[in-house]
């Protein structure tokens, strides 16, 4: 009777803890769609494919890693609201130097990579800029993730597959970068949007706006990102200027 009961509790807490997982992943799936398209607008910087792949790649390695130092020290991070400003300027500043770029292309354009040593420089800094990204982003999510579970192996777990999933949803968004004429411009608004609401949590906490509220805008900000393709003859303007740009 005693080893039948065992048995019976073990089944339990194996489907409370897999349910759990499965909470922890999705969590990390959902609140990721946001994160993956602004990981890809900056590996997009990058002409060469194989290059974009191993920015993307060596990036979120490095995002890995601070995303579980993070999860370490969650509980003592979230006492102090300056990480959250922090974080909340740098997705605004992110996102302002792309408009900015894009309404004054000419002062860009004097910023050419021209040298192998200055691409290699480039190449390292978009890694950094993909890790520190993933970092700002996951503020939000790695908090929400500590409040689900007290487990540090099952959040843990969560972080490492919800890193994965990020790998293959950024991945395809490189992808169709390339093919959407809004949707490098909806990623740069949706990291404005999450900034603005970090600024918010980090000093006026009692006004943040809802998580509700921020999710519509993501999803109204994807459906306007993906409402049109880029025309055959843009498309080959864009390869003329990418093989350009390689020769270089």
């Amino acid at each position: 009777m005693l080893e039948q009961l065992t048995g019976h509790l073990v089944a339990d807490l194996s489907i409370k803890t897999f349910s759990l997982l499965l909470v922890l992943v999705a969590l990390e799936t959902v609140l990721s769609a946001d994160n993956a398209v602004a990981l890809a607008a900056i590996a997009q910087d990058i002409e060469d494919p194989q290059q974009q792949r191993q920015a993307l790649n060596w990036g979120l390695i490095i995002a890995l890693v601070l995303r579980i130092s993070l999860l370490f020290t969650a509980t003592w991070v979230i006492q102090f609201w300056q990480f959250e400003l922090g974080g909340a300027l740098y997705l605004l500043w992110l996102s302002l130097k792309h408009f900015w770029n894009y309404f004054y292309p000419n002062i860009a354009e004097e910023q050419t990579v021209d040298s192998p040593k200055d691409k290699n420089y480039q190449f390292g800094q978009i890694i950094l800029l993909i890790a520190f990204t993933d970092l700002a982003f996951s503020l939000d999510s790695v908090t929400a993730a500590v409040a689900v579970s007290s487990k540090t192996w099952l959040v843990l777990t969560g972080c490492i597959i919800g890193i994965i999933t990020l790998r293959f949803m950024a991945g395809l968004f490189v992808h169709w970068l390339s093919e959407f004429t809004y949707l490098l411009d909806a990623a740069y608004l949706t990291v404005f949007g999450v900034g603005v609401r970090l600024m918010f949590k980090a000093l006026i906490p009692d006004h943040v706006p809802p998580q509700w509220l921020m999710l519509t805008l993501i999803v109204f900000l994807f459906i306007w990102g993906f409402s049109k393709r880029v025309t055959p003859e843009a498309q080959e303007i864009l390869n003329i200027d990418i093989c350009e740009k390689t020769r270089r």
